[in-house]
C-alpha cells in the first residue's frame, strides 16, 4: 500500500496531526457528479453480483438503474431538501437507489433492519421522509412506524400488498440527456443521514456532508479488485464502500442474509475477494468456525476492521490465517466525521493500536480538567478534521455536546498515545453497548425492568462476549419480601422487547443493594465488577 499516514506531534499545545494532503478529485464537485462520471466507464465491467439473489449487474446496467430510481424521484417532484428513507438488506437495487439520490443531491436517511417500531418511529420522526425503500420483511413494521407520516413505501424483495415493488421503479423512462444536478447548498449539503444514539438511549440522525473527502477512501482500489463487506448502507462502512464501488470500478460481492461466518469463508473463496471490511465480532465467529482453518482468506490483499473493541487473541488469529501479501489494517472513527479518523498499517510493530491520524486529521487526549495531556497519559480521545459537519438533525443540543466551540469532536473514548503517536483505546467513558453491531444503551433495558412491581432498582450493564459484543445483564434489587428468581427478570424483558440486542444474553444477578459513586449515584462500572466477581465464587 502507498499511502502512510504521517504524523506531526506539537508537544506545546499537545496535538497529535495528519500530514495536509490534497483532494483527490476537483472540490467544486458533489459525490453525485462524481459517481455519475465515473460509473460510464467500463461499463461492460461486472459492477455487482449478489451471491444469495444470484443476480450479476454491470456498471451500464447499475448505472442505468441508478438513473431510473433517479428519475422516479423527479417524477415525484420531491426537491434536494426532502429526505429519502431506507432501511433495507444489501440486495441487489438497494444501491441504485442509493446513487440515485447522489444523483439528484437528495440525503437519505438509512435505518437498520433490526431496530424496533418505537426506535423507527421516533428515527423517521425526526427526518420525515417522504418515500422509503424497504425489504418486505420489514413492510408491516416500517408502515406502522410511520402511519403518522405521508409517506410512499417502496420494496425491495418480498413485495407486500400495497407497497411499490422496486421492479415499478426500474420501469422509470430516462430522459435522453439525463445529468446529475448541482447541489442547492454546495458542498456542505447533507450527502446521508445514519444512525447514532444518545448517551440516555435516544437515537440520532447523524448528518454526513455531501464532500469530495469521502471519495478519498482507498484510493488504491483498482478495478481489479473485488471486495466485500457485511455492513449495510445504516453503517459507514456500508455508506462509504457503496461510494467506492461507483467511483473504482471495483467489483462488489453483496450477501442480503444474515452473518454466518461459514458462508461468509466460502464467498470469500469462491470470489477471490482482494479486500474485506469486518467488525471484531464478525472477526470473532470466523476464527471460531471449523471451515477457517482453510485457505478461504488467501486472495485477500487488504483486511480493515474496527467499530469495537476486538481482543488480540482474535486478532491474531486472523492475522495467522492472512497469506504474507495482505494488509491487516486496524480503523477507528466516528460516523459523525464521515470518514476515516485513524489508521494503523503497522499491526506486527503495534499490536491493538488503532494507529495515527489520517490525512488533515487531529488528535488531542483530554483529562477530566478539561486539559490536553502527552504521551502515554490516559483521557479523553478528542478528534478535530477542520470540515464542514452540520451536525445531529433537528438535534442542537446534542451536537454542542458532540462538538465543542473550537470545533473538536468528543468521542467518549478514553486512550492514550504512545511515544510513536499511535493511539490505544483503553474504555468507553460513555454507557453505549453494542451487540452484534447494533448499539444500544442500558437505560433501554432499564426503563423495562423498572416496571416489574417486584424490583426497586436496577443497574444494566455489558459483558464482553468475543463472538457477539456486550451482552446485556441486569443486576436488580428486590423490594422488601418480594418473591423473584433471575429467569422472572428474563422473560419479563422479552415480553416487552422483541430486538436480540435488548435480551439479558449476559443474565440477571439479584443483589442486596447496587454499588454507589460518594454522590450516591449507581456506579455502572462498579456494580458489573462485584457481580462478576460474585458469579466466580459460585
Amino acid at each position: 500500500m502507498k499511502y502512510t499516514p504521517e504524523i506531526n506531534y506539537n508537544a506545546d499545545h499537545k496535538i497529535w496531526s495528519g500530514k495536509d494532503a490534497p483532494a483527490y478529485f476537483s472540490t467544486d464537485l458533489s459525490i453525485g457528479e462524481i459517481t455519475f462520471h465515473e460509473m460510464q466507464r467500463h461499463p461492460k465491467l461486472t459492477a455487482q453480483i449478489s451471491d444469495t439473489e444470484n443476480t450479476v449487474l454491470t456498471r451500464e446496467e447499475l448505472f442505468l438503474n441508478s438513473k431510473r430510481v433517479a428519475s422516479y424521484l423527479r417524477n415525484l417532484k420531491l426537491q434536494q431538501s426532502d429526505i429519502v428513507g431506507i432501511i433495507a438488506r444489501n440486495t441487489t437495487h438497494i444501491f441504485a437507489v442509493a446513487y440515485g439520490c447522489f444523483f439528484n443531491g437528495m440525503a437519505f436517511h438509512s435505518l437498520n433492519i433490526n431496530y424496533e417500531q418505537e426506535t423507527i418511529e421516533k428515527l423517521f420522526d425526526t427526518t420525515k421522509p417522504k418515500i422509503i425503500f424497504c425489504d418486505g420483511d420489514e413492510y408491516e413494521k416500517v408502515k406502522a412506524a410511520t402511519h403518522k407520516l405521508n409517506v410512499k413505501i417502496v420494496t425491495m424483495r418480498n413485495h407486500k400488498e400495497g407497497s411499490i415493488s422496486i421492479e415499478e421503479v426500474l420501469t422509470t423512462p430516462v430522459e435522453e440527456y439525463f445529468q446529475p444536478a448541482r447541489l442547492e447548498q454546495g458542498n456542505n449539503q447533507t450527502l446521508a443521514i445514519l444512525c447514532s444514539s444518545g448517551t440516555t438511549g435516544t437515537p440520532k440522525a447523524v448528518t454526513i456532508p455531501n464532500s469530495p473527502i469521502l471519495a478519498n477512501f482507498c484510493p488504491f482500489v483498482s478495478i481489479s479488485d473485488v471486495f466485500y463487506t457485511h455492513s449495510t448502507l445504516d453503517w459507514m462502512t456500508g455508506l462509504l464502500t457503496t461510494i467506492l464501488s461507483g467511483i473504482r470500478s471495483a467489483l462488489r460481492i453483496i450477501s442480503d442474509k444474515n452473518f454466518e461466518p461459514k458462508d461468509i469463508l466460502l464467498l470469500v473463496k469462491k470470489y477471490k475477494v482482494t479486500l474485506m471490511v469486518q467488525v471484531p465480532t464478525h472477526m470473532a465467529q470466523m476464527a471460531n468456525c471449523p471451515e477457517f482453518e482453510g485457505d478461504c482468506l488467501d486472495s485477500l490483499l487488504y483486511f480493515f476492521y474496527g467499530g469495537a473493541a476486538c481482543s488480540i487473541e482474535i486478532q491474531q488469529s486472523i492475522r495467522r490465517r492472512l497469506s504474507p501479501k495482505c494488509g491487516f489494517y486496524s480503523t477507528y472513527s466516528l460516523t459523525e466525521i464521515g470518514g476515516l479518523g485513524f489508521l494503523n498499517l503497522y499491526f506486527d510493530q503495534k499490536p491493538n493500536s488503532v494507529g495515527r491520524p489520517t490525512d488533515g486529521s487531529k488528535l488531542k487526549i483530554q483529562n477530566e480538567r478539561e486539559e490536553s495531556v502527552g504521551p502515554n497519559e490516559v483521557g479523553e480521545v478528542c478528534l478535530y478534521t477542520g470540515r464542514y459537519w452540520a451536525g445531529y438533525y433537528g438535534n442542537p443540543e446534542e451536537t454542542r455536546k458532540m462538538r465543542d466551540n473550537n470545533l473538536w469532536y468528543h468521542t467518549g473514548d478514553l486512550g492514550y498515545v504512545d511515544e510513536d503517536g499511535f493511539l490505544f483505546i483503553v474504555n468507553r467513558k460513555k454507557d453505549m453497548l453494542k451487540y452484534e453491531n447494533i448499539m444500544y444503551y442500558p437505560q433501554d433495558i432499564e426503563k423495562v425492568i423498572t416496571q416489574m412491581p417486584e424490583i426497586s432498582e436496577v443497574c444494566v450493564f455489558g459483558i464482553l462476549n468475543p463472538l457477539h459484543g456486550d451482552e446485556a445483564a441486569a443486576a436488580v434489587v428486590k423490594k422488601l419480601g418480594a418473591q423473584l428468581e433471575p429467569q422472572d427478570v428474563i422473560d419479563f424483558v422479552a415480553k416487552h422487547l422483541k430486538a436480540k440486542y435488548l435480551q439479558l444474553n449476559g443474565g440477571v444477578f439479584i443483589v442486596d443493594d447496587l454499588k454507589r459513586s460518594a454522590n450516591a449515584k449507581t456506579n455502572r462500572r462498579a456494580t458489573k465488577d462485584y457481580c462478576l466477581n460474585m458469579a466466580k465464587k459460585n
